[in-house]
Order: C-alpha cells, then structure tokens, then sequence
C-alpha cells in the first residue's frame, strides 16, 4: 500500500497560476521591466568572489545588513528567507501549529490560509466588506472574539488591490494578543507602510513582510524578508531549515540594494501606468476596484469572466482568471506591464468583450 498524505492535507491541492505560451503575460504580477544597467556585471563580479564549494552564510549577515540599513533597523530585526512565502511559512511554523489560530479576512492572498494548513494552524475566516473593504471596527470586534495567534492584514491586498490601513493595524494591535503580520509584498507601490507604525504600543508583536519579486525584478531569485521584533526573528530562525538561502540568492539581494534609486523610479512609471491603464478600462463594459498596487481586479457586467480570459488567451494575452474563487465570481486580475504591454491587452480586451 502506498503511504497516505496526511488526513488534515487531503483535500488541499497546491497553489498554481496557469502558464501559457503567450506574447504578453500579465498574470503574476511580476517587473516587467529588467533589471538595471550595471546590475548583472556587479552580479557577476560579486558571484566571482564566492567560495561555492563552502555552504553559504546561514545568517545571511551581509544581506540582512543592508536590509536594516534601508529601513533604519537593526540587524536583528531583520530575517531574510526564500521569497516572502518561506517568511509566511517559518512564522507559522515558530508561532502557529496545531492548537494555534490564524485570522485572515476574505479575499485576500491564498497563500496565508494554505500554508497555516499545511503547517497543522487552525484557519478562521472572516470576510470583508460588499466593497472588499475591511474596516477597523469589523477587524476588531472580529479579532476580540477569536483572539488569534496570528492575525494577517494584505497591503495593498492582493488579489483586491486596495490597502489596509494604519487605523487596522493599530485596531488589530489592540484587540489580540498575538502577532500582527502586514504582508506588504506590494507596499511599494502605496502610499502607507506599516513600516511606519513601529513607535505603537505593542508594536513588537507587529511583524511587517516584503519580497524582492516584485519591485526589485527579482521574481527568478526568490528572495523575502520580514521587519519584526527580534524575539520574532529569532524564532524564525529556531524553525528555518539550515543554509536555507543560497549564496547566489544572497549576492543577488545584496546587489540589488544598491539600485534603490532605479527601483523607486520603475515604481513610479508602474504608478503612472496604473493609473493610464485604469482610466482606459474605466471606459468599458466592466467593474473596477481602486488598486494601489501592480495589478488591477475587475469584472466583465456583460459578459462571463472566464470565457473573456479565454478570449485574451485566443489573443495571446494571459491575465489571471480569479472567476471560481469565493466572492470573486467572473473576475479576472491584470498585472500592470510597460505601456506596450497594457496597449496591447486594452486591445485584446476591447475585442473580448
């Protein structure tokens, strides 16, 4: 007899995003800019310097340095994993398992539930608003009652695009006793950071994630961090596996850290995008929902979600076809590309509908 997955595992399936060959990919919310001029040759001159035949530093000392130094921490504060997945996944791991409850309010990023699954946590959903909104008295009365362990907040949050403000965080804080985790995969691209609420009274229960996939155009490095008291980082790193981060993913984050400027102005053009894009879609036989990310959650009125991202594959444009999942039903999610790229999505759209 073959051997049995775990009884609690047997009805997850894991995460995926559908690939296809197409001419503009726009469903994963990737760069879709390369990475700057001078960045590979410094990669490689960095790469050239490492001793690979020796394991790779396991505290990542260099690169959590230069993290720290980037938000005005300490090092301690700071623990860098294998994108902001493996984050998710060592907090769960120290501060979640079983007997433990996370909170997470729906729609937001699947990962959060999917993984506190995986690691034995109790999942209790809570929902958001009719406008995918989560306000700050629903957040709290939700919280006292359950009190989790921990409780995670999306922003911008994806797959909705909207921010969770500095009132949830403060509310959230307030209501539980256990963690707080901000994932800002995408706080790059908004106007708030829960960065900036390290001062609040029980802020070390507050822990704040980011991932260099994004902004930093380093989705194939796969590298992620967290902000957090250092008795929180420490704890991750009671429960990471060993040499978790390679060399080579450690040299590419260190390099990348020295092209802040270049990161901060492809944010910028994305914004810009963003907002062009937005206005466009705007004027067509659709539903929208203010995004202060890279991405763009909308809904055909006239027309089934899936069978319009069908259409746009026909066209050889991928978005994400988010129409079976709970509440989100016959929506689709763009990624914001290069104006070539929205141009020609527009165009596919336009015929689709």
């Amino acid at each position: 007899m073959s051997p049995e997955v775990r009884s609690d595992l047997a009805t997850l399936s894991g995460y995926h995003s559908a690939q296809v060959e197409v001419d503009v990919r726009l469903n994963t919310n990737e760069s879709p800019f390369t990475l700057p001029a001078g960045y590979t040759e410094r990669l490689l001159e960095r790469i050239s310097e490492l001793d690979l035949n020796r394991y790779p530093d396991r505290e990542a000392t260099v690169l959590r340095s230069g993290i720290a130094a980037l938000h005005g921490v300490e090092v301690a504060e700071i623990f860098a994993a294998n994108g902001s997945n493996e984050v998710i996944q060592s907090l769960l791991l120290a501060f979640g398992g079983p007997g433990r409850t996370t909170l997470v309010f729906e729609p937001t990023y699947a990962l959060h539930s999917h993984i506190s699954r995986i690691t034995g946590t109790t999942v209790i959903e809570a929902e958001r608003g009719d406008d995918f909104v989560l306000h700050a008295d629903h957040l709290a009365g939700v919280a006292r009652e359950v009190d989790p362990d921990i409780l995670f907040l999306c922003s911008p949050n994806n797959p909705t695009g909207g921010t969770d403000g500095p009132e949830l965080v403060e509310a959230a804080l307030a209501a539980t006793t256990g963690l707080v985790v901000v994932d800002e995969a995408y706080g790059q691209f908004a106007d708030t950071t829960a960065l900036d609420l390290r001062d609040l009274p029980d802020a070390d229960r507050l822990v704040v994630s980011r991932t260099f996939s994004k902004t930093w155009a380093l989705a194939g490095v796969r590298l992620g961090y967290l902000v957090a008291d250092p008795s929180v980082v420490a704890g991750c790193f009671n429960v990471v596996l060993p040499y978790h981060l390679s060399a080579l993913t450690q040299a590419a984050g260190e390099c990348a850290l020295a092209f802040n400027d270049e990161m901060d102005a492809h944010v910028a053009e994305l914004v810009r995008q963003r907002e062009a894009l937005w206005s466009e879609m705007s004027g067509l036989d659709l539903e929208l929902w203010p995004s202060r990310s890279n991405f763009i959650l909308f809904r055909p009125t006239s027309k089934g979600g899936h069978d319009v991202w069908q259409d746009l594959v026909e066209r050889s444009v991928l978005v994400r076809d988010c129409s079976s999942w709970d509440r989100l039903d016959d929506c689709l999610r763009v990624t914001v590309g290069t104006a070539e790229e929205n141009a020609r999505f527009l165009e596919a759209l336009k015929e689709a509908l």
